[in-house]
């Protein structure tokens, strides 16, 4: 997200100026142009607010380096002249690029702000505090912005939008909707306990899935360099002393044979489905069947679609405040969840039936086919009793505990699974040497 301001002036010759946030130079351009278009404006000057390095000193003193965010390099210097500052120089950034801040730097911001907020030390002391202590460039810059936009007044859940690309849409989100909200502490709490299972989640799928990925790769690999390249030095030095060669060498030399004959081609289908499912994957479209076809994975199906029901669970019991406002929690939690399926599914169907219909919450989840029975039971009884609220918290709770245990037996069995396929090559390539050992020359008195 970047910020911009533009100048025109009107039909009548009046001078006007604004600023906005865009996504990007080229979105905020088309944004402006749309607004001059309507309002028959003609537009003098876009700029974009940068980051310029300047170096000042005051009086005899030693001169100090700095950084400031403006959208020109006059406002720089003009600011800090007003301090009473001997401006020495002042420059723009030339590559100005801001990574993503690592998602655990996000976290312990989050949480650490729960915990003070628990002690009631006042939010902007809290910024403060941790802008001073963050080590990650990009979070405490950002922090910068958002506590100088928070002390000019401007509304706390447009500011944190605005920085929906360095914490994530959900996160921004939540964090806005805090500080309107009655129970500031709460909220950052249960964004904290979200973010963590977060990122335990996506720490146990890479256990499950990539790096046995990775090994079997690195295997496939490793065979394939033993049976392209080094098998067929020995092997074919018995064909040249016509040798009959036992049935696993002569399989392997076939097997080596293609794939010195195929290299390219088994390179191609190595590599280019991979890339193409990841290029498909990117698209609308893609990303909405990969989803789909993800809970329904052997073995790890069912356990994202717990975690999903349960992150959905878990941030609808934060944002849930009565039946009569309910569309809105839902529809933040289904995006919470992090799957295009999931989410779609509950935006255009469950949604839709609330709305038109006026169905409750158990038969409109019931009609979006993405919850489990348990799910819908348990809704249905938190209609009847009235605790609905406290039913998304029960369940979240309950499919927690379920899925750590069930990820830990999960892991620890595709750990033994890859442990055996590694076994099984290793005794084949071991089987294939020792027959090749074996092979012995035709004496040369029977010949």
């Amino acid at each position: 997200m970047i910020e911009l301001r533009f100048s025109g002036t009107r039909p009548n010759g009046q001078s006007i100026s604004g600023s906005f946030n865009a996504a990007s130079l080229s979105e905020g351009k088309k944004r402006v142009g749309l607004l001059a278009e309507k309002n028959k404006l003609t537009i003098n000057k876009i700029e974009k607010k940068s980051t310029f390095i300047y170096k000042v000193r005051k009086g005899s003193d030693k001169p100090i380096k700095g950084e400031q965010k403006a959208f020109s390099k006059e406002e720089v210097v003009n600011a800090l002249t007003k301090l009473g500052y001997e401006v020495i120089s002042v420059n723009k950034y030339v590559f100005e690029w801001q990574p993503k801040p690592p998602t655990q730097d996000i976290v312990s911001f989050v949480k650490i702000t729960a915990e003070l907020l628990e002690q009631k030390l006042p939010f902007s002391e809290i910024i403060t505090l941790l802008i001073n202590d963050i080590e990650n460039k990009t979070l405490r810059e950002t922090l910068k912005q958002i506590n100088n936009d928070l002390k000019k007044g401007a509304d706390s859940q447009t500011v944190f939008m605005q920085y929906e690309g360095v914490f994530g849409k959900f996160t921004a989100y939540m964090l806005g909707l805090a500080s309107k909200s009655g129970n500031m502490a709460e909220i950052y709490k249960a964004t904290a306990k979200f973010l963590e299972r977060q990122q335990e989640f996506k720490k146990n799928i890479r256990s499950a899935l990539l790096t046995p990925m990775i090994t079997l790769f690195v295997l496939f690999l490793a065979v394939i360099f033993y049976v392209g390249y080094i098998f067929p030095e020995t092997a074919k030095l018995f064909q040249k002393f016509d040798i009959e060669l036992p049935p696993l060498t002569a399989i392997t030399l076939d097997v080596s044979d293609f794939l010195i004959g195929n290299i390219w081609l088994v390179l191609l289908a190595m590599v280019l489905p991979p890339i193409l499912i990841w290029q498909w994957g990117m698209t609308k479209k893609g990303r909405l069947i990969l989803d789909r076809y993800m809970l329904k994975m052997p073995i790890m199906g069912g356990l994202i679609h717990k975690t999903l029901i349960e992150v959905f669970c878990r941030v609808f019991y934060t944002l849930y405040s009565g039946a009569a406002e309910s569309i809105e929690p839902i529809k933040i939690a289904a995006e919470a969840s992090g799957n295009v399926y999931f989410e779609n599914q509950i935006k255009t169907i469950s949604i839709p039936l609330m709305i038109k219909t006026g169905a409750g919450v158990s038969e409109s989840f019931e009609a979006s086919g993405v919850f489990t029975d348990t799910a819908i039971n348990r809704f249905h009884s938190g209609e009847e009793t009235g605790t609905i609220k406290n039913t998304a918290l029960q369940l979240a709770n309950y499919y927690e505990s379920e899925t750590v245990f069930r990820m830990k037996n999960i892991i620890e069995m595709i750990q033994v699974f890859i442990a055996m396929i590694i076994m099984i090559v290793m005794i084949g390539l071991t089987l294939v040497s020792a027959e090749t050992a074996t092979i012995s020359p035709k004496s040369p008195m029977l010949g």
